[in-house]
């Protein structure tokens, strides 16, 4: 370590009347810098400049190429439900439309089952499982992420659509056909099944991340709940209430994975552009008709339609993810003040 005092040191070290060689403790000597220090430095600044730029490059790219759609539609190109190519006539309602129920629904179903499976492994997997075996638990349920999402889209295409078409929808619509929601013909593909398959899609994320959520929270709280007298479950609702923010902050990400979703939707909710209140009915999402009709689009309108559906989705999933990174880093930040 460089203990040498520079020039300025040594004169208010001596205005003071005190020995500037006993009082390094005092005055901390000038370190080296070291060219490496500054390269990484300026590296990891560059490199995360490169993502904002990449991200205002894109946003410019889709605004600039949907000009044409925007000019001629207007915000009637968000609220009009006719997808017209042959007349020229585009309104994303209906992919919209799709895009959100689907992912809801999908949301619904995975919400109970990845909770479900994140108390599981944090709280009660513990108290009778070696930790090998919970590790090689918590490894499938991730396994399902790695996934590719066409490999779900086949799997929902020749095993799922059948069996709801034969077993499930018939029935659905023998005993609940009254209802408007289970209204219509048995196709097997449709809504219902692309809402399977993003609930699927959407477990290992929501589960990977409410459990790592759980366990960051302070074990003092949870023996403090027991001692006073409350049962594994009442400490269980004691450990979500203080993870609640990290936990909605991992169902926002599960929900950002399924809007973008794209080839597994496509192969199974039957690409029709209308809004049905039945979950039996053909739908489709924003993500899907772009990978339909991009190599099919003639005109310039269509094409700069299209680009304008894929600019709304990006905004939505954008927004989407900033909330739950948020959510996530606030729950994290409480979590860890909570434990000092």
């Amino acid at each position: 370590m460089n203990t040498d005092f520079t020039q300025t040191e040594l004169e208010q070290r001596k205005e003071a009347g005190a020995n500037p060689a006993s009082s390094r403790s005092v005055i901390q000597p000038r370190k080296k810098k070291r060219l490496g220090d500054d390269v990484f430095k300026y590296v990891t600044i560059g490199v995360s400049s490169l993502v904002l730029v990449i991200i205002v490059l894109v946003v410019y790219q889709l605004v600039t190429n949907s000009k044409l759609s925007i000019e001629k539609f207007g915000f009637g190109f968000i609220t009009n439900s006719t997808w017209d190519p042959v007349a020229g006539v585009f309104g994303a309602l209906p992919m919209i439309y799709g895009t959100v129920v689907s992912s809801f629904l999908g949301l619904l179903v995975a919400l109970p089952l990845s909770l479900g499976v994140a108390v599981f492994l944090a709280e009660l997997a513990p108290l009778f499982m070696k930790k090998w075996m919970i590790t090689t638990f918590s490894f499938m349920v991730e396994l399902l992420a790695a996934i590719p999402s066409i490999v779900y889209g086949l799997w929902g295409m020749f095993v799922l659509a059948p069996w709801l078409q034969r077993s499930i929808q018939p029935w659905l619509i023998a005993h609940l056909g009254s209802i408007p929601l289970f209204k219509g013909v048995p196709y097997g593909i449709g809504m219902m099944p692309a809402a399977i398959i993003l609930a699927i899609m959407m477990i290992p994320i929501i589960a990977s991340i409410s459990r790592d959520v759980i366990n960051m929270v302070p074990y003092t709280l949870k023996e403090g709940s027991l001692a006073l007298g409350a049962t594994r479950w009442e400490g269980i609702k004691l450990v979500l209430g203080t993870a609640r923010s990290g936990i909605l902050g991992a169902v926002i990400l599960g929900l950002g994975r399924a809007l973008g979703e794209t080839m597994a939707v496509t192969l199974v909710i039957g690409n029709t552009p209308k809004i049905s209140s039945s979950l039996l009915e053909p739908a489709t999402t924003m993500a899907s008709v772009l990978a339909n009709e991009f190599t099919e689009a003639t005109s310039d309108l269509y094409i700069s339609s299209l680009i304008e559906v894929g600019l709304i989705l990006f905004i939505i999933t954008i927004v989407v993810n900033m909330l739950a990174r948020f959510l996530v880093w606030r729950a994290s930040k409480n979590l860890v003040t909570q434990s000092r």
